[in-house]
């Protein structure tokens, strides 16, 4: 560099060559020796500087072990303690554990205390249902045993709600819940921004395991194949702007599912060949800009509500789902701007689907193929100024469809090759023209042309 810039400097200053001197001065032979002793100096300020930096790696590296040791001392002791009989010496163990991964001195280190915590979680637990009836020492061995793992599931969940860019934030670790059984715990707050979630056959038994307020924003959470036989799991206030959370093949026993007031812009929820047997799932006042939330393949028998839920945007997925035992789906108040909820080709053998009243203004509403045995199908009252209810090719056998004091003025619903009773309410009995929008079969409306 430093050539370089006296070469550049020589160029512009356009010297021809240098003027021979005959004979040195003092003078000129007091700057030489100068310039010599600066160019020896700058070497070995340069050597000391090479030095100097390999003696701070090698003193970095030496922190970094001592630290590693101290941290690996520390984890058998806190491991050691989540083996002890005495609760209140797991408890200790389990802070000393989320202390420790705060201390971490690496990504790496700080997710092996996570494992083990959730490993902690998967560990062999016998749910109050399953203790011996009138053992008062089997239930306090118990109560102090659940009271250590909800101690985990706190300190995870208040750890997820730092954000990202604290020192001590969980967000973007793995958390691995497989087979874990739940009979109570709080989630709420939680943000899920990256890493890999998993539920996988996990067992809610009972109480109430609450995600309120928790906000996914990337990654997975995964439920699949999780058993849901009593309590309720809650995602009430949830926001869902990214990432996906599953819930395929999960099975719902009893209890409760609800997503009351939560937001989907983004991202999805997926309940792909889920079973709800006296279950019930509720997205009340849900908000739906974006994402998917999808129920392909699944079997209800019990109800699912979408009451005051407004539609602006991404799709609800009920293709070939079936409901069955007088499973109810309901949109009642519902609001549809935009989006669309599609049960192509799902069978509904019992209950009720249920838009009274419901305003559509846009969006999609899609019944294509769908089977009605003994249902009843209901949007009296409802408002279509515009979007599309499309009914075409589905069939109808013993089942009323109801559209009394509905008001057309825009939009579409289409029965066109349906099958099955006419609805009531959208037949004029006079031989007036349909309402502009209004497609029926020929056999439901003669005068049509």
């Amino acid at each position: 560099m430093a050539a370089a810039v006296f070469f550049t400097g020589w160029d512009l200053l356009g010297a021809q060559g240098l003027k021979p001197e005959r004979r040195l001065t003092s003078k000129t032979l007091f700057d030489l020796v100068k310039l010599s002793f600066g160019v020896v100096a700058g070497a070995g300020a340069l050597v000391a500087l090479v030095v100097a930096y390999r003696r701070q790696r090698i003193d970095e590296d030496g922190a970094r072990r001592d630290a590693t040791r101290l941290h690996n001392e520390r984890f058998t002791t806190a491991v050691s303690q989540l083996g002890e009989e005495s609760a209140a010496v797991r408890l200790g163990g389990v802070h000393a554990l989320a202390g420790l991964a705060d201390d971490a001195p690496t990504p790496g280190l700080r997710q092996t205390c996570i494992d083990v915590l959730c490993s902690y979680l998967r560990l062999p637990y016998t749910a109050e249902a399953d203790l011996p009836q009138g053992d008062a020492d089997a239930r306090h061995k118990y109560m102090a045993l659940r009271e250590v793992r909800h101690t985990v599931i706190r300190l995870i969940r208040d750890h997820l709600r730092l954000p990202l860019d604290h020192s001590h934030s969980w967000q973007g670790h793995h958390f691995d819940f497989t087979a874990v059984t739940f009979d109570g715990g709080d989630f709420s707050g939680a943000v899920f921004s990256g890493g890999t979630v998993d539920f996988g056959r996990a067992n809610f038994s009972s109480g109430i395991v609450g995600f309120v307020s928790t906000t996914f924003s990337g990654g997975t959470v995964d439920f699949d194949d999780a058993n849901f036989s009593g309590g309720e799991v809650d995602f009430s206030h949830a926001v869902f702007s990214g990432g996906t959370v599953g819930f395929g093949h999960a099975k719902f026993s009893s209890g409760a599912v609800v997503f009351d007031n939560a937001m989907f812009s983004s991202g999805k929820v997926e309940f792909v060949f889920a079973t709800f047997s006296d279950c019930a799932a509720f997205f009340d006042d849900a908000k739906f800009s974006g994402g998917t939330v999808g129920f392909g393949g699944a079997t209800f028998s019990d109800a699912i509500s979408f009451s005051k839920a407004k539609f602006s945007g991404g799709t609800v997925d009920f293709r070939v789902t079936n409901f069955s035992g007088g499973g109810r789906v309901n949109f009642n108040d519902a609001t549809f701007s935009g989006g669309t909820v599609d049960f192509g080709h799902a069978k509904f053998s019992g209950g009720a689907v249920n838009f009274r009243p419901a305003a559509f203004s846009g969006g999609t509403v899609d019944f294509r193929r769908a089977i009605f045995s003994g249902s009843m199908v209901d949007f009296r009252q409802s408002g279509f100024s515009g979007g599309t209810v499309d009914f075409r090719r589905a069939a109808f056998f013993g089942t009323r469809v109801d559209f009394r004091q509905v008001a057309f003025s825009g939009g579409a619903v289409d029965f066109s090759d349906a099958s099955g009773v006419a609805p009531t309410g959208l037949v004029p009995s006079n031989g007036s023209p349909l309402p502009i929008g209004l497609r029926l079969p020929s056999e439901w409306y003669p005068t049509m042309t």
